[in-house]
């Protein structure tokens, strides 16, 4: 593959090499198009509508919903948009930048005009050397830019991060957000750089030995900038909804090229932009009744597409349907979904908190964090009525340990809390130190929430740059979602909720790099490299020979565990942790813990006893 290179696709705007451009725009449900060019000239701006073609009566029917033509005069650069009918303009829905929001002109790119320095190199890295960070751009930083995170991107390699997974890119409204509500899939959020601002930042990653990954949002469209419904309304399903509204058209009539779009969109990340994998947002509200659904044709493209990379597909997926799971590069499979199962238990042990989705994790958490620790999963089914979800049920056999992504914290887990509190602030520091460790010991693939590793207190709250009437529902619902919970049960007391749409919110989630500089902040980084160090000598490499469904989990009183993993050649990994306040006693020789060859202890342990939050890791091996 050239180091200058451009993903060819069906949609949008192709720079030809030999000068000029080709727009292409799918509107089923327009009766007349144009393009509107923008063209810099000596005396000012010129307007320029051309009339596209809509193909004849001899192409394939499809065809006739497609607008197209070659615009020679045109140069990477150019601004254009649609108009719909004489009546609305609109941006390319396929638009590579929109540098001036998602509501005006989109821009002309030529990919070919970025020289990787790292392109023909890089090929990524094996699954089993994951260990993720998640980051918001915005947040990131004071600057909330692309440039200005790449500036750090040095210190989280050193850290024993491998693996960069950015909250959505696709261009969304506004100035600020979490990137959920994007409309343009294809443009890089305006706010946070060019598209040349987020290839130098992979590009560095690259440089660094860092995959970068990408979260991809494609069970809905935001609500504001979203103008498809009015020129092509096959995008959105007649028979499937979510909590969004409408889903999308992955199965009824003009799903074909909707499904295209979509999976182009996946292709074009990782191709163009040289995304090493991609993260997709609430799969159980991609409703799909065709066979392959979508996620299974979107899987098996890019297997074929990228053979030679390592190429990352990882699921948020509430159903924990397992079949979708398998290892790397399996065709219409997924080598890794967001684990809440262990999470939630764990959570409810640490801050005795029960409401919302917690209630389910408050029976014996310490039995379904064991459970989680050597089977993956806790529960299957849908936890939200989302349309043909199947019961929720416990499940029944054990699913392989690479497959979960754990994790302490990410943008949900304290974003969604109505402080955005993180758990620095709800847990006190041995505890914390404690899941710490065993967070970052034990085999699954770990992911960190940015600032987590520097025991950052800064809130991550919930921020959109929404207007109008859009902002007062929003803010009002916001508060009204949180009445439920009994600490906010008065309005006077729900008042108190940042509000979303206000600047304040957003730039009180920003990373604080005074307080990770000073000596709390140092402390926490050395103790995540330390563990980093660890897992990367000790474990990682035993990783690819894990075993599924031989591991255990012993109770040892009423908060300790003790676990041991198996891998191959009689290798196994033992942990024993105490998750409570109070010192535990091994009473049995085969308890004990030989804590003179331990990998790693916290807190207080002797070989007979471990003290409040304390743990230790070692590494056995079983006699033939």
């Amino acid at each position: 593959m050239s180091s200058r290179h451009a993903h060819a696709m069906r949609f949008g705007a192709q720079v030809r090499e030999n000068g000029g451009v080709d727009f292409r725009l799918w509107a089923p449900g327009a009766r007349r198009v144009e393009l509107v060019l923008k063209i810099q000239v000596a005396e000012g701006e010129r307007f320029i509508e051309v009339h596209g073609d809509a193909g004849d009566g001899d192409e394939e029917p499809s065809a006739k919903d497609w607008y197209q033509l070659f615009v020679p005069e045109a140069v990477p650069g150019t601004r254009y948009r649609w108009r719909i009918d004489g009546e609305l303009d609109v941006p390319d829905p396929a638009s590579r930048s929109n540098p001036d929001g998602v509501h005006d002109f989109s821009e002309v790119i030529d990919p070919r005009a970025f020289e990787w320095r790292h392109g023909e190199s890089w090929r990524g890295l094996p699954w089993h050397e994951a260990v993720m960070y998640e980051m918001h751009v915005g947040a990131f930083t004071p600057q909330g830019t692309y440039a200005a995170a790449q500036a750090h991107l040095p210190e989280l390699a050193t850290l024993g991060i491998t693996a960069i997974q950015l909250m959505p890119q696709a261009s969304y409204p506004g100035r600020f957000g979490w990137g959920y509500d994007g409309v343009l899939p294809f443009a890089p959020q305006c706010s946070h750089g060019s598209p040349e601002d987020l290839k130098r930042f992979i590009d560095a990653a690259h440089g660094l030995g860092l995959m970068v990954m990408l979260d991809v949002v494609y069970n809905h469209f935001g609500p504001d900038g979203n103008y498809l419904p009015r020129y092509a309304p096959a995008f959105f399903s007649d028979k499937h909804h979510t909590a969004w509204g409408a889903a999308v058209n992955f199965d009824g009539p003009g799903s074909a090229t909707v499904r295209e779009f979509f999976i182009d969109n996946a292709l074009y990340w990782l191709d163009e932009y040289r995304f090493d994998g991609l993260r997709f947002d609430a799969v159980h509200a991609m409703l799909d009744d065709s066979r392959p659904d979508i996620m299974e044709a979107l899987s098996a493209r890019v297997r074929q597409r990228f053979p030679g990379r390592h190429v990352h597909l990882v699921l948020e997926n509430d159903s924990n349907d397992a079949s979708r799971l398998d290892v790397p590069a399996t065709p219409r499979k997924f080598e890794g979904q967001w684990n809440g199962d262990f999470h939630h238990p764990l959570h409810v042990l640490l801050t005795g908190e029960r409401d919302g989705y917690y209630a389910e994790y408050t029976d014996d958490p310490v039995a379904q964090l064991a459970t989680s620790l050597t089977d993956g999963l806790v529960w299957q089914g849908g936890p939200h009525n989302w349309e043909h979800a199947q019961p929720r049920r416990r499940t029944s056999s054990a699913q392989p340990l690479l497959n979960m992504v754990n994790f302490l914290q990410n943008h949900d887990q304290v974003g969604n809390r109505a402080m955005g509190d993180r758990l620095a602030q709800l847990v006190d520091e041995p505890a914390l130190r404690l899941v710490t460790a065993l967070h970052l010991l034990n085999p699954p693939p770990p992911m960190l929430f940015m600032g987590e590793e520097a025991g950052a207190v800064t809130p991550f709250l919930y921020f959109s740059d929404w207007s109008g009437e859009l902002r007062q529902a929003v803010t009002e619902g916001r508060r009204k979602e949180f009445a439920q919970f009994p600490q906010f049960s008065d309005a006077e007391t729900r008042a108190l909720i940042p509000d979303p749409c206000d600047e304040q919110t957003f730039l009180r989630s920003k990373l604080d790099w005074a307080a990770r500089a000073g000596p709390q902040g140092q402390r926490w980084l050395a103790y995540h490299r330390e563990l980093l160090t660890l897992r990367q000598l000790w474990i990682t490499p035993h990783l690819p020979s894990l075993c599924t469904g031989l591991h255990r989990a012993d109770r040892i009183g009423d908060k300790a565990l003790r676990v041991h993993w198996t891998f191959g050649a009689g290798l196994m990994l033992r942990m024993a942790i105490n998750l409570s306040d109070q010192t535990v006693s091994l009473s049995s020789t085969d308890q004990t813990m030989p804590v003179e060859r331990a990998l790693f202890m916290a807190g207080d342990v002797s070989g007979h006893t471990l003290g409040p939050w304390s743990g230790c890791w070692w590494l056995d091996r079983t006699r033939s």
